[in-house]
This record gives C-alpha cells, sequence and structure tokens, in this order.
C-alpha cells in the first residue's frame, strides 16, 4: 500500500492482563495502578463484571473491591484497557544511540551489556614503545625493554586490582649483561616480599595480580 509521508510501523497491540489467586474475599490487589474500576475489564469465570459502586467492583490505585466474595474455586482476572501492549518492529538503520537509555558512554569503543551498560571493550596488553631506561609500568600494558646500555628497573603499579597484568621482553637480547630489575613498588611478587630480577637473555615475562598476600604472580612458567 502507498503512504503520502512517513509510512506507520507495522505494530501489534495488546492489553496488560493480571490473573488473580481466588479465595474467600472480597479485596484484591491489582499490578498497575488505576484512577477508577472503569480502567479495567474484570473477569469472574470468564463472565465479564459490571464496574461501578452499585455492581460488581470498584477500583482506585491498586486496590480491587468486589461486592461479593470469590471462592477458592473461581477463575478471575483483569484486562488494563488503558495499559497497551505494544510491539513495532523498527526500520532498519532507525534506532539511533543516543535513542537507548543505557547508561554509560555510547561510541565506538563500547559495547552494551545485558544490564544495560554501556562499558569499555577490554582485554589483549596494549603494547608500547622501547623502553631505555627506568620506568613505571601500567596494567594492561607490555614493555619491550632495551638494557644494552645498562641495566634497567620497571616499577610496577602502586594500586593494582585482581587481575590486572604487565608483559616484558628482552627487546635486544640484553638481559643476561645487563638485568631487568622489577620493582614490586610494596605488593610481593610470586608472595616474596623483593623486586624479581630477570637475567635470561631473550626472556619474556607477564605478571598478574592477585592480592596482597601473593601480589603478582607469573602468568606462565
Amino acid at each position: 500500500m502507498a503512504y503520502i509521508g512517513v509510512q506507520p510501523a507495522e505494530a501489534y497491540t495488546s492489553f496488560a492482563v493480571q490473573h488473580f489467586t481466588t479465595s474467600a474475599t472480597t479485596s484484591y490487589t491489582l499490578d498497575n495502578s488505576v484512577a477508577n474500576e472503569n480502567e479495567i475489564a474484570l473477569f469472574i469465570n470468564n463472565v465479564r463484571q459490571q464496574p461501578g459502586s452499585s455492581y460488581a467492583y470498584t477500583a482506585s490505585g491498586t486496590t480491587l473491591t468486589l461486592s461479593a466474595a470469590t471462592s477458592a474455586s473461581d477463575t478471575m482476572y483483569c484486562v488494563f484497557i488503558g495499559k497497551a501492549v505494544q510491539t513495532v518492529t523498527p526500520a532498519s538503520g532507525s534506532v539511533t544511540l543516543d535513542m537507548l537509555s543505557a547508561t554509560g558512554t555510547k561510541d565506538a569503543t563500547t559495547f552494551l551489556r545485558g544490564d544495560n551498560t554501556f562499558v569499555e571493550v577490554s582485554g589483549g596488553t596494549a603494547w608500547q614503545t622501547v623502553k631505555t631506561g627506568n620506568f613505571t609500568a601500567s596494567a594492561s600494558e607490555g614493555y619491550f625493554v632495551n638494557t644494552t646500555s645498562g641495566a634497567i628497573t620497571a616499577t610496577l603499579p602502586a594500586s593494582p586490582t585482581q587481575g590486572d597484568e604487565v608483559s616484558f621482553i628482552d627487546y635486544a637480547g640484553t638481559f643476561d649483561t645487563n638485568n631487568l630489575t622489577i620493582g614490586r613498588n610494596s605488593k610481593p611478587i610470586q608472595g616474596d616480599a623483593s623486586d624479581l630480577t630477570v637475567a635470561t637473555e631473550r626472556a619474556g615475562l607477564t605478571l598478574v595480580f592477585v592480592d596482597d598476600t601473593q601480589g603478582w604472580l607469573l602468568k606462565e612458567k
């Protein structure tokens, strides 16, 4: 069918329904608040009831009051006339990031988690330019360390959290002559309260932080 203007999306509308567990009472609680009884259609044993204080029931807020008590064998449900449930299939490309209600930064570097939050994509090691002097390492980074001109000390992060990783590689094959010292920065390394000296040519290692007791542990041996 042709349209003048924007073509409407296909939509399928139904109404919210509440089923009750009946008992010998005249008072029930609605799932949704209503202004009065005319906003719901009440059915008892599949017979629609007349709303109004002089008839079968009244409703206000979430309180439903019947003029006569039900029994445990009755079936009862209500349809919320003013609460439509609609499903629409949006046109391709019609939903933008700004239209999403999720919290967090919405851009090309984040993804939407199941808890409706945008978070940055994590994982992998960010390798840095070659280091030729002492430096302080950062979590999730890898370092090519060149000790050709002399020994180098790499200081680990001061406030690591569980799962933080730092990697080091012997850039020039000189760790055996000019060692790499990994400064623990107050946290243990392999459970030992001392710095780690790397004196193996072409060594490569990754340290993973676990807790303040064991500190930094070798990821592979």
